[in-house]
């Protein structure tokens, strides 16, 4: 495609940002909502008893898993190449982020700037301490342990992506917020995206079943909209944002089926000593 057309569709981008924004967490919610209630199980009340799945369930919820491990790395892989060996996507950007100055009123330039607050990094210390203590006093320690350690991965994996790549920020910042740092990948895309997703996977365990559902589409939602709003507050490009989903969707998903193999292993050894203390009775 030319320079000049793709410049275009940049241009056309910026200036319809908020529709675009508006279909998109329309399509991510609704996606979001589809996918658990394909991979959960959602019926029955109470606090849910640990349930036996099928084979057949166990195999497609690795098999996204591991789809999603495959199509993050590779969407950060690509965008990183595209960065560093050509110049049309960071041309893109910029003319995107100029469009979009002169078509984004007040009002939702205000709301985007206290909705990116769920993603600094002072919230997302504090309410890791709080959850982690949480499920300690809960007597949940496996799940405080897989919490903490999700958390603690995606905090050494951006800074470290961040002074590899050493990317600057957009040059036009809002008046509402600027940013230091590199800007490639977005830390409050890829910290959003661990948090709700490990969240939502919390209120599996621990939430009545017809929660289910809502909580991902909710988290899905939130992580959606904190990251567009370092777009909508120009700290950061459409391509950080969407490596930063990239990275974090891919350590959530390692993160998550860590916790699940652990879990699996743990109640594969407790039926083994279950069974051995019956044959020694």
């Amino acid at each position: 495609m030319p320079t000049s057309t793709l410049l275009d569709s940049a241009t056309f981008a910026g200036a319809h940002a908020l529709a675009i924004y508006g279909a998109l967490l329309l399509l991510v919610t609704l996606s979001a909502g589809l996918v658990a209630r394909a991979l959960l199980p959602t019926q029955g009340g109470g606090t849910p008893a640990p349930v036996p799945i099928s084979l057949l369930a166990l195999c497609l919820r690795f098999a996204a898993g591991f789809g999603c491990i495959v199509g993050g790395a590779w969407l950060f892989t690509e965008i990183a190449e595209a960065l560093h060996t050509e110049h049309t996507l960071g041309r893109w950007d910029e003319a995107f982020i100029l469009a979009m100055i002169d078509h984004i009123p007040d009002a939702a330039i205000r709301a985007f700037y206290l909705v990116t607050f769920l993603g600094n990094r002072e919230t997302l210390v504090t309410l890791s301490i709080v959850v982690f203590i949480g499920l300690l006093l809960r007597g949940r320690r496996g799940l405080a342990l897989g919490w903490a350690l999700g958390m603690l991965g995606n905090a050494v994996l951006n800074p470290t992506l961040k002074h590899v790549f050493e990317r600057a920020r957009p040059l036009h910042p809002t008046e509402w917020l600027t940013e230091g740092g590199f800007s490639f990948p977005s830390g409050h895309s890829s910290g959003i995206v661990v948090t709700m997703g490990l969240l939502a996977y919390l209120a599996v365990r621990l939430l009545p079943r017809a929660w289910h559902v809502p909580a991902w589409m909710l988290a899905a939602g939130l992580a959606f909209t904190v990251g567009a709003s370092r777009i909508f507050l120009r700290v950061h490009f459409p391509s950080d944002v969407i490596a930063g989903f990239a990275t974090g969707g891919a350590w959530l998903t390692v993160s998550l089926v860590s916790i699940s193999l652990a879990r699996w292993a743990r109640r594969r050894r407790r039926g083994a000593q279950a069974s051995t203390v019956e044959l020694t009775r």
